[in-house]
């Protein structure tokens, strides 16, 4: 079955940084678009980015300021979620999923894994 299982979050001071890693196996995962999803305390799901199967081609929300970077390791089946110069609004649980746009993915839970909290907390 497909399974989307995320790690690395955590709780950081304000200014710092983490990595989140997204495992996948039951699919596909080299040719399959993927995108980061996080939901904040009392918030709706909100798009964080996307990427492509392959890699090339990558997308951001604009709120983001170029804080975050999308990546992955297809040989090893794994998606990446750079997060650098983090604040405490950023603080939310963060879910990786299958697909590339962004009405798509935050709108159809059943392409999300489980999630990894993040807080941002000094």
């Amino acid at each position: 079955e497909v399974q989307l299982v995320e790690s690395g979050g955590g709780l950081v001071q304000p200014g710092g940084s983490l990595r989140l890693s997204c495992a996948a196996s039951g699919f596909s995962f080299g040719n399959s678009d993927m995108s980061w999803v996080r939901q904040a305390p009392g918030k709706g799901p909100e798009w964080v980015s996307s990427i492509s199967g392959a890699g090339g081609l990558t997308t951001y929300s604009d709120s983001l300021k170029g804080r975050f970077t999308i990546s992955r390791d297809n040989a090893k089946n794994t998606l990446y979620l750079q997060m650098n110069s983090l604040q405490p609004e950023d603080t939310a649980v963060y879910t990786c999923a299958r697909g590339w746009s962004p009405l798509v993915v935050t709108t159809s839970r059943r392409y999300w894994g489980q999630g990894t909290q993040v807080t941002v907390s000094s």
